[in-house]
C-alpha cells in the first residue's frame, strides 16, 4: 500500500518554505484584488514586502470577530469572497453566524490527504454522518472522499436507526463524521442486532476524540483517527500513523501556511510554546489571511516519524477565546447573550458544556425571576441549533466566563 498520498509530503521542510512564500508573494496581491473586504483589511500593509515568516508577521491578524462584523455590514461575505467564483457553487451558515463559499475545483478544503493518511482509499464505501445542512461539514469530508476515489452515502446526522439500517446493508469500509455520532450507530446496532463489523476505520471531526473513546472503537474493531478542520478553511492539520501505530500531534496540511501566534498580538511564538492558532490559505474563491481561528496550540519540534516533513502541531489545546465546540458546531457568547435579551426575567446566564456519557452536552444557568425553563430551554435551542437543559441558580461567578468547557480532554 502507498504510505503517502504524494510527494509533496516528503519533500524538504526548507524546499517547501520556500515554494510556500513564493507563491504567496504572487496570491496577496491577487488575492487583495479579488477580495475587496481583504484589501481593505490589508490596505496599510506594503505586500511586496511579505518575503518570508518574519515579513509576513508584520500583516494584521484577521479576527472572526472583524469577519463577522465586515459580513454584517456587507452581506453575505463582507467582501471577503471573489464573486466571480460563487456561481455554480454552493453557500454555507455556520454558527456565529458566519457565512462561507464553496471554492472552486476538486477537494476544495483539502481533505483528501488527511483521509489518505487515516487509510482510506478508492473503491472504500464510507458512512459520512455529519451535517450537510447550512453547515460544510459534510460538504468537507463528502469532497475529499469522492477526490480520493471513495464511494460516499450522505448519512448526515440524526434519523438513527435508518443509518443503521442503510449500514447493515451497504456494508461500508468506514466512517467520516463527529467522534461521539460512531458510538450511537454501533450501540444502536448492537440493540437492533445488525451487523456493521464492515467499518474498521474512521476519520472524526468536529468534536473532540477523548483517549476512552479511541479506546473503546479499537476494541470494537474500528481505527478511528482525527483531524482538525474548520469551516472557514478546511482541514488544518490531520493525525497520521508509523508502523501501524498513531504518531503524536497531527500534520499541517499542505497549501496553508500556519503559525502560532501569542494571543491578542501579530507576533509568532517560539517553537513548542502554546499560541493562537492562525491560518493563511491560498483560495481564490475565499483568500484568508493569517486567520486567527481562536483555537490554542503548538508546534511539536522535530520531523514526525511517519516520515512526513511540514510542520507538526500538538492538535487543538483549547480556545484564545470563549467560542466553543460542541456535537461538531461551535457555540459563541453572542448567542448566550441573543439569549438573555430575549427573556427580561433573565439577569445572568452562563453556559457549560459538558460529557453526558460519551456525548457533549449543555446545560445553562440562570438568574432571574418567574423564569420558564421551557420557553428558555427553546429558544437556547433556537440560537444554537442544538439542544441543551436549563437550570436556576442562586449566583454565578464574578469571572467575564459565559461559556465554560467542563469537559475533561485527558479522559
Amino acid at each position: 500500500m502507498t504510505e503517502f498520498f504524494d510527494g509533496r509530503e516528503t519533500m524538504d521542510p526548507a524546499q517547501r518554505e520556500a515554494e510556500l512564500f513564493a507563491r504567496l508573494a504572487n496570491h496577496l496581491p491577487k488575492a487583495a484584488d479579488l477580495s475587496p473586504g481583504l484589501a481593505d483589511h490589508l490596505n496599510d500593509c506594503d505586500l511586496a514586502a511579505v518575503v518570508d515568516r518574519k515579513s509576513f508577521s508584520s500583516l494584521p491578524i484577521l479576527r472572526k470577530a472583524e469577519l463577522m462584523a465586515a459580513q454584517t455590514e456587507n452581506p453575505p461575505f463582507g467582501g471577503f469572497a471573489n464573486p466571480e467564483d460563487l456561481p455554480g457553487g454552493r453557500i454555507f451558515l455556520s454558527p456565529g453566524p458566519v457565512w462561507e463559499p464553496q471554492g472552486v475545483g476538486v477537494d476544495p478544503w483539502l481533505g483528501a490527504r488527511a483521509l489518505f493518511a487515516a487509510g482510506f482509499r478508492r473503491g472504500d464505501v464510507v458512512h459520512n454522518a455529519i451535517a450537510y445542512h447550512m453547515t460544510p461539514g459534510g460538504f468537507i469530508l463528502d469532497e475529499g472522499l469522492r477526490a480520493l476515489g471513495c464511494t460516499v452515502f450522505p448519512a448526515g446526522t440524526g434519523n438513527t436507526d435508518i443509518q443503521v439500517d442503510a449500514a447493515s446493508v451497504l456494508n461500508p469500509a468506514a466512517y467520516t463524521g463527529t467522534p461521539d455520532y460512531l458510538k450511537v450507530i454501533l450501540d444502536r446496532a448492537r440493540e437492533m442486532n445488525k451487523d456493521l463489523s464492515s467499518i474498521k476505520r474512521a476519520l472524526v471531526s468536529g468534536g473532540a476524540l477523548f483517549p476512552s473513546m479511541r479506546e473503546e472503537y479499537a476494541s470494537r474493531g474500528v481505527r478511528v483517527m482525527q483531524a482538525y478542520a474548520t469551516a472557514d478553511l478546511g482541514v488544518i492539520a490531520f493525525e497520521s500513523l508509523h508502523e501501524g501505530a498513531l504518531v503524536e500531534g497531527m500534520m499541517v496540511n499542505e497549501d496553508l501556511i500556519v503559525e502560532i501566534i501569542r494571543p491578542g498580538t501579530n507576533e509568532p511564538v517560539a517553537e513548542g510554546e502554546v499560541g493562537e492558532l492562525v491560518v493563511t490559505n491560498f483560495s481564490t474563491t475565499y483568500p484568508l489571511v493569517r486567520f486567527g481561528t481562536g483555537d490554542l496550540s503548538a508546534v511539536l519540534p522535530g520531523q514526525s516519524p511517519c516520515g512526513r516533513t511540514n510542520m507538526r502541531i500538538k492538535g487543538w489545546m483549547g480556545r484564545a477565546d470563549q467560542r466553543t465546540k460542541t456535537k461538531g458546531m461551535f457555540v459563541d457568547p453572542k448567542q448566550v447573550n441573543d439569549l438573555v435579551k430575549r427573556h427580561d426575567e433573565i439577569e445572568a446566564a452562563r453556559l457549560i458544556v459538558e460529557r453526558d456519557g460519551d456525548r457533549d452536552a449543555m446545560r445553562l444557568q440562570v438568574i432571574g425571576n418567574n423564569v420558564d425553563l421551557d420557553a428558555v430551554a427553546a429558544t437556547l435551542r433556537d440560537v444554537t441549533k442544538l439542544g441543551g437543559t436549563v437550570e436556576l441558580a442562586d449566583t454565578l461567578p464574578n469571572d467575564g466566563m459565559v461559556i465554560v468547557d467542563a469537559r475533561d480532554y485527558d479522559s
